[in-house]
């Protein structure tokens, strides 16, 4: 009588002889070591095998076909779009973070240089300031009555905008002595913000962005652009269900939302890949500006095709949904994106 042995995954028995449980397909000896956990987790994430190449030439010189193939049904022939575009942006940011690690330490001398030497406005600006208060003052006192501005209160303001004017950087200097001193002593968190201006009956958000912004002075900058690149992979994740939506407008009954979504996944997969030869190749040699002008250009032209060949549209069409859907993304949400970036890398930093 052959002997059996139970499987760990769902308890049921089987002959020992068995490599892997016939009922649920877990190996009968999974022994969970060190190497075998993360073994398997690239492996399932990062493996590049026949289905990696059999993507890569089709993303790279055929816009829009493998998406439209993957939608069709070849699912299996080809690599999953979100594991494709996860292998190639962590392949890109790897790669980019020795861009950063550069551009980081030349921001930081310049910020360093900045704090060294401080502000000093010249007697020119301050003069540009002098009549942007006598402005100022001859509109508030046309609208007084329409502002309820009393005399009283005209004659209070009218006094701070002449103490402002006769030494515009005194409080400044005089607040940052006081916050430097502050500083040397190591006083506490609550007295360095109320030399900058916070108010006890401020709310957390602002206490909170303004003690990031004393952090940022007192490291004078080290580090923030680093910050700032570590929010930006989660950032264009967040960012491709954006373009699949602005897809989904202009191509309303070609396809779910998904479809969108797998389109979306090789087009960024195809910039990321794209950016990833443009930096290396700067690495190499230096390429002129004019040539990386037409190499950011060629995404729109890639689009245009790609749209054409995924949703079956005529030229003229791509031509015009890929203008409008590259304005939008470019104008509107990027630029959003990037303030939400910098907002969230104030926060974290």
């Amino acid at each position: 009588m052959s002997k059996t042995t139970q499987c760990k995954n769902c308890e049921k028995h089987f002959d020992e002889s068995y490599d892997y449980c016939p009922y649920c397909g877990q190996e009968s000896a999974d022994k969970l070591t060190f190497g075998v956990l993360f073994s398997n987790t690239i492996g399932n994430y990062f493996a590049v095998d026949a289905r990696f190449f059999k993507s890569f030439v089709p993303l790279m010189t055929k816009p829009g076909i493998l998406a439209r193939r993957f939608v069709d049904g070849k699912r299996l022939y080809y690599l999953h779009p979100a594991q494709f575009y996860l292998f190639i942006s962590v392949v890109f940011f790897f790669i980019f973070s020795f861009t950063i690690r550069k551009a980081d330490t030349s921001l930081n001398q310049t910020i360093q240089k900045g704090f060294d030497e401080g502000v000093v406005l010249e007697p020119s600006e301050f003069e540009k300031d002098s009549i942007g208060f006598e402005i100022a003052k001859s509109v508030m006192k046309d609208n007084a009555v329409l502002n309820d501005i009393t005399k009283d209160d005209f004659k209070a303001l009218d006094s701070a905008l002449q103490a402002e004017k006769i030494n515009p950087k005194m409080s400044f200097n005089y607040k940052r002595k006081q916050l430097d001193s502050l500083i040397e002593i190591d006083a506490p968190l609550e007295e360095k913000l109320k030399i900058m201006g916070v108010k006890d009956e401020d709310g957390a958000i602002t206490k909170k962005f303004f003690t990031q912004i004393l952090k940022f002075y007192e490291q004078k900058g080290g580090g923030i652009l680093n910050t700032l690149y570590d929010t930006i992979p989660i950032t264009m994740f967040l960012m491709l269900p954006l373009f699949a939506f602005l897809l989904k407008i202009f191509y309303w009954k070609k396809g779910t939302f998904a479809h969108h979504m797998v389109f979306s996944f090789y087009f960024f997969t195809f910039i990321f890949t794209s950016l990833c030869f443009l930096i290396l190749s700067n690495m190499l040699i230096e390429i002129p500006i004019w040539l990386e002008f037409l190499f950011f250009f060629s995404f729109i032209i890639y689009l245009m095709i790609a749209l054409r060949n995924f949703y079956k549209s005529s030229r003229t069409s791509a031509f015009f949904k890929g203008i409008l859907v590259t304005y939008i993304y470019m104008m509107i949400i990027v630029p959003i994106a990037f303030s939400g970036i910098i907002l969230v890398s104030i926060f974290l930093y």
